[in-house]
């Protein structure tokens, strides 16, 4: 691992001109900064440690790595929020630990979860924003025509915020952030919980930023936002592991990645699943019906490959599989080949073929608004189903209503043989929940939320020790059995969600966009355990904005303003996509074409096509 550091050390100095600039001319240097903190357990984390880059004026830049790896303490670092215990930084060539309230007010920061108030307007929380940053009335005028084009939020200004769609959302907060015209931006996860429309249309807006001089720094859980960048950093447990641009990231992987086709009547998750238990290969992800290969060792680019008796062939690499190469050199081999998850045949047994979710002209109205309108599909045991759809599409409340928690206004429901509409209570015995912010109870303990649950399930006695055993032990979660469950990595409370989920053995589970926010590392161990679930009979419906995702399941409907525009196989979906030169379509291409053919609107070129 230090040669490759070394080497792309080497390789980020040559290139720092077109990036970073000089040292006096950077708008962030940072010089060996290193920051702890102490949990609540006693216990002190090594948040970053002696970190050092600097990124020039204009730039565009990214911070990338897995839940824990220090990109949110960097970021509120540099905005002056908090203070390194050692090193130095400069913001605009003002010092950070002298002077943190002069760099606030020339810059702005978008944390994850932005300070929207949901129940004032657009108009009103932009002003509010604006009298906070003393934006006097002539500014105003000009910063409002401006940021409302931009984001096309002008047609909303009497909008309540909190009934905006979430990519909506993120535009409001980005316009907020914008109303002092900053000289530099901090972005933290500007695009989570996001659809690929919504995505695409904020990317845009970044770009047009950076083209009209600002400096920009986001962190992003997305690899191809951080190689849509000039310049990246890639963070592990507080370490630097590289920076450079990346382009520089993708060269770890040349030579060493491959596209092999499932054999005959396997699925693609299936051969992923039996391909990742091998040693010599670092990463496998399914792609477009077939699965994406890294490997340890380098090959000749020219020639066929063999893996698990499948043909495949070389591809050129990516950011995200050079990322894969530095996070398995990092984490180490044993921890990316992990033994596979255990998953159990849930109470009912197994009867591969039958439908165990059927939804037939499901509605749901509040008041004149439709949120559901006329969804019908159905669901066999054992299938992975997607329920895919841009922001307020209406696959949450279509979620709420299959599990109970929402009546319908009409249509039919049958949930393991049970008439939800009927018996809600039976129906939810057969299910397991996770929801999109994961229902946990922050202030207690990762061992009190896994009792809490188990009681709310009616397990009891040596049952509930068992199972709460279990699940401590197959999620890797003792270390943090005393630790409130708020203070958990992302990729951790997404484990202890899973694990609450599971507690009762159910026959059916819904996932509602399960891995928002989690690192490209911790969703494939996710996907992983839902591939095991799924092989003993667990039904499972998933909502994702990771389209990629969505090659993980057997069948997909896309849903918009509560319609089933399409449904059908991940490779049926995709027919509908235009092919284009060089590249097979992807399920998010299929997405944006779907939608937009709904809503009769042109083909949206993607703000993150190769610079």
């Amino acid at each position: 691992m230090g040669d490759t550091r070394l080497a792309i050390r080497k390789v980020a100095f040559k290139h720092a001109l077109a990036v970073t600039a000089s040292a006096t001319a950077a708008a962030l240097l940072v010089e060996g900064v290193s920051k702890s903190f102490r949990r609540e357990t006693g216990e002190s984390v090594l948040a970053l440690d002696n970190i050092s880059f600097a990124v020039g004026h204009g730039a565009l830049a990214a911070l990338v790595g897995p839940d824990g790896a220090g990109k949110t303490s960097l970021l509120r670092l540099l905005a002056g929020l908090i203070k390194a215990e050692r090193g130095r930084l400069s913001v605009l060539g003002i010092d950070a630990a002298r002077d943190p309230q002069a760099i606030q007010s020339r810059i702005a920061y978008m944390p994850q979860r932005f300070g929207l108030y949901e129940d004032l307007t657009v108009r009103e929380n932009l002003d509010l924003y604006a009298d906070l940053h003393a934006v006097t009335a002539d500014a105003r005028r000009t910063q409002y025509t401006r940021l409302m084009d931009m984001t096309g939020l002008g047609s909303f200004k009497q909008r309540l915020s909190g009934k905006l769609s979430g990519g909506m959302k993120q535009k409001l907060g980005l316009a907020c952030t914008l109303i002092g015209s900053p000289e530099l931006l901090l972005l933290d996860e500007p695009t989570v919980g996001v659809d690929p429309l919504s995505r695409s249309e904020l990317w845009e807006i970044i770009r047009q930023l950076v083209k009209d001089g600002l400096t920009v720094l986001l962190s992003t859980s997305y690899l191809d936002e951080a190689e849509a960048c000039e310049w990246v950093l890639v963070l592990n447990e507080g370490r630097k592991l590289a920076e450079g641009p990346p382009a520089h990231v993708s060269e770890l992987a040349h030579g060493r990645t491959f596209l092999a086709e499932p054999p005959a009547g396997t699925k693609a998750r299936d051969f992923q699943a039996r391909l990742l238990i091998d040693p010599d290969i670092i990463d496998a992800v399914p792609e477009s019906g077939l699965v994406r290969v890294v490997t340890q060792l380098h090959a000749d680019q020219s020639a066929l490959r063999t893996f698990a008796g499948a043909t495949a062939r070389p591809t050129p690499a990516r950011f995200e599989d050079g990322f894969m190469v530095l996070l398995h050199q990092a984490k180490g081999a044993d921890t990316a080949h992990a033994n596979p998850p255990e998953a159990e045949v849930p109470v009912s047994g197994r009867d591969n073929g039958a439908p165990v979710v059927e939804v037939r002209d499901l509605e749901r109205r509040f008041g004149d608004f439709v949120a559901v309108d006329h969804v019908t599909f159905s669901v066999k045991r054992g299938e992975i189903f997607g329920l895919l759809g841009p922001n307020g599409a209406g696959k949450t409340t279509t979620f709420r209503m299959l599990c109970g928690l929402l009546p319908p206004s009409g249509g039919t429901l049958t949930v393991a043989g049970v008439d939800v509409r009927r018996d809600r209570a039976s129906a939810r015995q057969h299910l397991g929940y996770v929801a999109q912010m994961f229902s946990l109870y922050g202030q207690l303990t990762v061992g009190e939320n896994l009792d809490f649950f188990a009681r709310a399930y009616g397990l009891g006695g040596n049952q509930k020790r068992d199972r709460i055993a279990w699940a401590l032990s197959q999620f890797n979660l003792e270390p943090f059995v005393n630790l409130p469950s708020a203070h958990l990595p992302g990729g951790f409370k997404q484990r202890l969600a899973m694990a609450a989920a599971l507690l009762h053995r159910p026959e059916i589970l819904f996932l509602d966009e399960p891995t928002s926010g989690a690192d490209p590392f911790a969703r494939r161990e996710f996907w992983r355990r839902i591939t095991a679930l799924a092989a003993e009979g667990v039904t499972v419906i998933v909502t994702t904005h990771f389209m990629a995702e969505a090659e993980y399941c057997d069948r997909a409907a896309i849903l918009d303003s509560g319609k089933v525009l399409a449904q059908g196989t991940p490779a049926e979906l995709r027919g509908h996509a235009s092919q284009k030169a060089g590249r097979m379509a992807t399920m998010e291409d299929a997405f944006i074409a779907i939608v937009l053919k709904a809503r009769g609107e042109p083909a949206l070129k993607s703000a993150l096509a190769a610079r």
